[in-house]
């Protein structure tokens, strides 16, 4: 039996999975205007408890949309480009059926 689940579809998922929350949503926003944010400065902006910021970027993270490069005592966050890039195609693709 064929598979019906297209691994494309399976991306798209994956990447609205981690953009479901607000939250998610703001960080995004803010790494595509900037070129990297520290996970000191978002506990800063954002009302929100430090676990729960670490949790948020977890997903982003995991989904592969950021990527985190550790420079004690800090986390610098960036957006992973490619993923980005990939991540607004299948979403363009997916709005335009």
């Amino acid at each position: 039996m064929k598979d019906v689940i297209t691994n494309d579809q399976k991306k798209l998922a994956r990447y609205s999975k981690a953009m479901s929350h607000p939250i998610r949503i703001y960080i995004l926003e803010l790494l595509s205007n900037q070129s990297c944010c520290y996970s000191g400065d978002l506990t800063e902006i954002l009302p929100i408890a430090k676990s729960t910021l670490s949790q948020h970027l977890k997903e982003l993270k995991n989904a592969g949309l950021i990527q985190g490069e550790i420079e004690t005592p800090k986390i610098k966050y960036c957006l992973s480009r490619d993923n980005w890039d990939e991540a607004k195609k299948y979403f363009k693709l997916f709005l335009n059926l």
